[in-house]
């Protein structure tokens, strides 16, 4: 996702920021080529020369370096650059016309130039009172339509009213998509696990993905689940994506030879735009759920693709929630000025690192709250998601919109970890082997604290005091003259020495609300 300036066929931010994606106006002329690019090559040298123990010292260029909106705080202050630097970058987002092709996307111009399409998933988190036009038509009330329709049906299902075939209630659902369809309502599902009111509204149900064809995969999605108990949401916009079809009709098989092939029509949903083929599944046509062309898959999750499981197994008010928070970063990120826009701050960054300072990987380490066993139930880290999605798959292009072989280093590989985990895999290579950005990300308040007879902080300080510490560790570094003061043995001097200068920064929300994950997650 790397490409913000328009020096491939999509642009978006990077990591948790958030958001959107932008395509480049068709023009033989690469971004390279520009005078602000060769400004910012000239100007590596010269950031070379500094040691981020300097530029920390500098209180106003740290302070400056620091944004906040909406209760989220980003500090980048640790980043290889100065703001001069910033400015460089500010002039290079310029000469890509990027404010431009901003308002171009909002306007519902077709900048999905390969494909002839707008690209308007901030139509799908708009307020209901919002014009977002698509050849020449708003398309909001559609997008409500959708919603409207979600909330009625996950509503009955929730309730009751709507029952299996045997009269039964329907308490566990299988979303089965692949790709955009799977990943970005997984993430979601993940994060929303540490939610104190999404947890009580799930209570009793179950939401489970299928995505890959393995067998083993099927076996795992329907373990211990009763057929009489189980809706399958089916998400393709085209109803022929080869895995997602093979899988459900797997399921159909399961739930016919179960429950007989009439049952298919209680039992499964389709998100399509294709009626045609949903009918001829078996799906009843007015159990589908549409989106649109202008939908890209990567950032589907606000669309039925992502808010019908969810508002199954959540409620439609808690998801409500995660859309508004994706629309408050839309608007942020239509609205701030560059120096003041968290999204364009981070993806300029991502630029700077990958493409000038030549670092091929970026780690990040998220610490949003301690998984604790005695919470009600386990989950994983919602970062194990977040990564595999929001970061790594929009990478790849090699080429500019034109067809041009881009002529420098483009995408970057990205990993990751939550909390201390990292510490105990990777964070030897990113303080002492080679140089990788990292990118932290920590919340303010615990939704489930722990607090332990005796000891003198909660998990949560306790994780939240490496979240800072970390950062700071990675930008000094350790001289073997402090170690040699510390009175470590001479010998393990070489061994306990880091250098430091290694770029960071950090990202600090207030919780990890299902509106905070929105904020978050609107990329996807």
């Amino acid at each position: 996702m790397r490409q913000l300036l328009g020096i491939w066929d999509t642009a978006a931010v990077k990591n948790l920021s958030l958001a959107v994606a932008l395509f480049q106006m068709a023009s033989p002329t690469l971004i390279c080529d520009t005078e602000p690019w060769k400004d910012l090559k000239n100007h590596v040298e010269e950031i070379k020369k500094s040691h981020l123990r300097n530029l920390m010292s500098d209180t106003e260029r740290c302070k400056s370096m620091m944004v906040e909106f909406d209760g989220m705080l980003l500090d980048h202050s640790r980043q290889n650059a100065t703001l001069e630097t910033l400015n460089k970058l500010y002039q290079l987002a310029e000469a890509a016309h990027l404010t431009e092709k901003i308002n171009r996307m909002y306007s519902g111009e077709h900048i999905n130039s390969t494909e002839n399409r707008s690209v308007l998933h901030v139509a799908l988190r708009a307020a209901r009172d919002a014009v977002i036009n698509s050849d020449g038509k708003n398309v909001v009330p559609e997008v409500w339509k959708v919603l409207d329709k979600i909330q009625e049906f996950s509503e009955k299902v929730r309730s009751g009213s709507w029952v299996g075939a045997t009269g039964k209630s329907l308490k566990d659902v299988i979303a089965v998509g692949i790709g955009g369809s799977f990943l970005g309502p997984l993430f979601v599902h993940t994060a929303l696990q540490t939610d104190p009111e999404a947890i009580e509204s799930s209570r009793g149900r179950q939401l489970r993905f299928l995505a890959n064809v393995d067998p083993v995969d099927v076996a795992k999605s329907i373990a211990g689940l009763n057929p009489e108990t189980t809706l399958v949401v089916v998400v393709s916009k085209t109803f022929t994506t080869a895995e997602t079809m093979l899988n459900a009709r797997t399921l159909r098989e399961w739930i016919s030879a179960a429950l007989g092939p009439s049952a298919v029509a209680k039992h499964m949903v389709a998100v399509s735009t294709n009626l045609t083929l949903v009918e001829k599944f078996g799906i009843d046509p007015n159990n589908a759920f549409a989106f649109w062309d202008w939908v890209g898959g990567r950032y589907s999750v606000c669309s039925a693709v992502g808010v019908l499981p969810l508002s199954l197994q959540y409620g439609f008010s808690v998801v409500e929630k995660f859309l508004k928070g994706a629309s408050s970063i839309d608007q942020h990120f239509y609205s701030a000025p560059f120096d003041k826009n968290i999204p364009v701050l981070l993806g300029l960054l991502s630029i700077w690192n990958v493409s000038f300072l030549g670092y091929p990987a970026r780690v990040s380490i998220s610490a949003p709250d301690e998984q604790s066993c005695l919470t009600p139930r386990p989950w994983k880290n919602w970062l194990h998601t977040f990564n595999r999605h929001v970061s790594m798959e929009s990478n790849g292009k090699g080429v500019s919109i034109d067809g041009v072989l881009l002529p420098f280093e483009a995408g970057e590989i990205d990993f990751g970890e939550p909390g201390t985990n990292g510490q105990h895999s990777f964070y030897q290579l990113i303080h002492q082997g080679r140089v990788i950005p990292c990118d932290f990300i920590g919340v303010v308040k615990s939704q489930q604290p722990v607090y332990l007879k005796g000891e003198v902080v909660s998990n949560h300080d306790e994780l939240m005091s490496n979240f800072f510490a970390q950062p700071d560790a990675l930008a000094y570094g350790k001289t073997p003259e402090q170690l040699q003061k510390e009175n470590v043995p001479p010998h393990l001097i070489p061994h306990k020495t880091f250098s430091g200068n290694r770029p960071s920064l950090s990202l600090l929300l207030p919780t990890l609300s299902a509106y905070n994950i929105g904020q978050c997650a609107c990329r996807v």
